[in-house]
Order: structure tokens, then sequence, then C-alpha cells
């Protein structure tokens, strides 16, 4: 993939990042509306709408992530005059709420009743792992915006798509960086006990060690119940670590960073992370102790592109605030639907999913990438750093990860 070059922001991104879960759940099944028409070609004028659903949480603490996909897939329709693929949209929107326990039955109600030709978005893991028996019994496409549990995909269905990332890829993208910019030096690896924070390490860890790093020791600290990392920061610095590698996200990255700043240990031990670790609201709560800290994630409204200028552009007049990586997910997850239904021999699931295995690269803000064949996004990676800009602080993209 070409190298890219980069921009600074004009503003910080305000975001909370949830937390991810793994679980299994049942489901029941459903059905779809079917329209055909001639794959390839445009779609008869007497042709309804198709019907989506958008399923994302619009209340609780997840809101903030619901609401940038929201708008990211509202954007892109917005952009292609309310249509994909030709078909004008019919767009069901569904409150994913905190968990499976709403978001479940809330969004198996857009295929059962909806009766919906594909379904977008979703936050939680466990949702999202709650939900994959209704949409492949269905035959109803399930595009995942967001939850990056790795048992998701782990299993691939015509049925089961994701434009998000996959947790221990991501935690993989960034180790050899960091075995290269530690050279002789050890990591120190803490995260929450918890299974995103297995995966996203765990992903760290293999990476790095195939790259020659060496780990100076390891931490898992109670999920959702820490507050005091003393002793973990004491075990940090004990270690003669040279760098430390984290996953948290929302309040535990707060408290973690400033913890880790207060501790001392930001001059001495180099602090990396998954992108969660520093984004959008977090970044803001976290305020100078964060700065210098290095993140891997698959997007940055500071990535200069002429696609991504234009996309930046347009959310920005839309909504007036910059874009967030919960954004293009989902505007990404629109961008698809598109493609499949430009060549879809019809507009039920089983059209449409068939469409979306022979879509190819799509050409997005983040840079271009195309579904792989377990249906995750074979996409870029940007190591990103902590920076003050124009008076605030900024996950400024550094360069690609290769």
């Amino acid at each position: 993939m070409p190298s890219t070059i980069f921009r600074a922001p004009r503003r910080a991104v305000v975001l909370f990042s949830g937390a991810l879960a793994a679980s299994l759940l049942a489901a029941c099944g459903g059905s779809s509306l079917a329209e055909d028409d001639a794959p390839g070609s445009a779609a008869p004028e007497d042709a309804g709408p198709v019907k989506i659903g958008l399923s994302v949480p619009l209340s609780g603490v997840y809101a903030p992530l619901g609401e940038d996909m929201q708008q990211g897939f509202e954007l892109y329709l917005e952009e292609h005059d309310n249509q994909l693929g030709g078909y004008d949209v019919d767009l069901v929107s569904v409150d994913e709420g905190e968990g499976p326990q709403a978001g479940v039955p809330a969004t198996q109600k857009l295929v059962t009743q909806d009766q919906v030709s594909a379904v977008v978005g979703i936050v939680n893991s466990a949702t999202a792992a709650g939900l994959r028996d209704t949409f492949i019994q269905a035959e109803v496409p399930f595009i995942v915006a967001n939850a990056g549990a790795d048992e998701i995909t782990a299993e691939p269905s015509d049925y089961i798509w994701r434009t998000s990332f996959v947790n221990s890829t991501v935690g993989g993208s960034i180790g050899a960086a960091v075995a290269e910019e530690v050279g002789d030096g050890s990591v120190y690896l803490i995260t929450a006990d918890y299974a995103a924070g297995h995966e996203q390490v765990g992903g760290f860890r293999e990476a790095f060690e195939a790259a020659g790093g060496k780990v100076a020791g390891e931490s898992f600290t109670p999920f959702g119940t820490t507050s005091d990392w003393q002793p973990y920061l004491s075990e940090i610095r004990s270690s003669g670590a040279a760098a430390a590698f984290s996953f948290y996200a929302g309040a535990e990255a707060v408290n973690f960073v400033k913890q880790y700043d207060t501790f001392g240990l930001s001059d001495s031990v180099k602090l990396y992370g998954t992108g969660f670790l520093t984004e959008g609201a977090v970044l803001e709560a976290q305020g100078g102790a964060a700065v210098g800290t290095k993140t891997a994630l698959h997007y940055s409204h500071t990535i200069e592109s002429d696609r991504n200028a234009e996309f930046v552009e347009a959310y920005e007049a839309a909504y007036g605030e910059v874009p967030t990586v919960y954004s293009v997910q989902a505007y990404d997850a629109a961008a698809a639907l598109d493609l499949a239904l430009e060549d879809a021999e019809s507009t039920d699931g089983a059209g449409i999913a068939a469409a979306l295995g022979g879509i190819g690269e799509i050409d997005s803000p983040r840079g271009p990438w195309s579904f792989d064949e377990s249906h995750n996004p074979d996409q870029p990676y940007y190591l990103r750093e902590v920076q003050e800009v124009d008076g605030g602080l900024v996950n400024v993209a550094v360069r690609e990860l290769g």
C-alpha cells in the first residue's frame, strides 16, 4: 500500500470509548423482503425502497459512540441522495442500549418485525455475539460497525461482515513498531482482565515477540473495579522495562493514564497502547498526562489524503465536529452496501450477502481496504501520538504501520 502523508488537525475529537466484552447468547430467526432485478444494473424506476436497519446505542454510556456511528451512516446517505446501489433507502433505527439484554431483542425486531434486508451497527461485542444466529438463520446480512471480539468472525458466514476491527489485530498492528523503537529494551504489558484486554494485548505480544521484542512482565487488573494502579505501576518501575503497553477504555483509560503520569513513569517508561487508550473524550479527560503516548488505530482525522479531506470537510459541515473512528466504520458500512446493491441479483438478504463477497476494494477515508476471507477489514493501521495542536490535544497520525 502506498505511503500516506499526514496533516495537522483542525481540532480534537470529542468521544467516549466503550469497553468491549465477549459472550454467546441464543437468538431466533426471521425473514426479509425481496425484490429481483438484473445484476449490475441500476434499480428499476418502479422499484420500491430497500429497507436497512441501523442498531446503535442511542442511550446509556455508549451513546456518544452510537451518535458518531449514526452520523457517519447518515452522512453517506445524504451524499448519495438517500440511495444505496440506486435504490431509495428506508432506514429503520433502534437503540442498542448498553448491553445484550437490550441490544439483542431490539436488533432482532429489525429482522422479525421490520423485515429489513440488512442491519448495520452494534458497539458491544456481547450483543454482536448474541445476534450471530439470528442473522445466519434469517439469511440477513449483519455488518458489524464496531464490536471487535475475535469470536464474532472466527467462523466465517455469508451473513456476518465487519467494517471495524478485530481486537487481536489492532494490538498486533503495533507490535513490530514498538520492538523497533525500544531496541534492546523490554516492555511491560498491562490491561484489564476481560476478553478484550486479553485479545488486544495478546495480539500485541505475539507480534512484538515475533519481531524480537522482550516482555518484562505483565499484569491483568480487575475489570471495572480497579481505581488504584499504584501497586501495578510499582511493578512496571521495578521490572526495568523501557516501555509499557496497555489496553484500557473509558474511565479506566482516563484513570490509568493520569496515574501513570502522576507516578512519574511518563518520562522514563514510554507508554504505548491501542487507540482506545487515548480516544476522544477519554483524551480530553486525561489532559496533559497523555501527551507523548503512542497508539495504533485504523483511523485519524489527521490523515492527509484527498478522500479523507473531503470526508472531514463534509462531516464538519454537517455536524460541527470532526469525525471519529466510529463515524468512519459506519460510513464505510454504507459504502459496502452501496457497492453490493449495485451488483446484487436481488435486494433480499441472500442477494445482498452474495454481492458483498464481490465488492472488492473500498475507497475509504481511512485508506483503501477490502474484506478478507473471514469478512473482516483488511485495512491500514496508523501509529498515532498524542500531541498539543492549536491549544488542544490530538491523536496525530505519525505514519502508516506495516
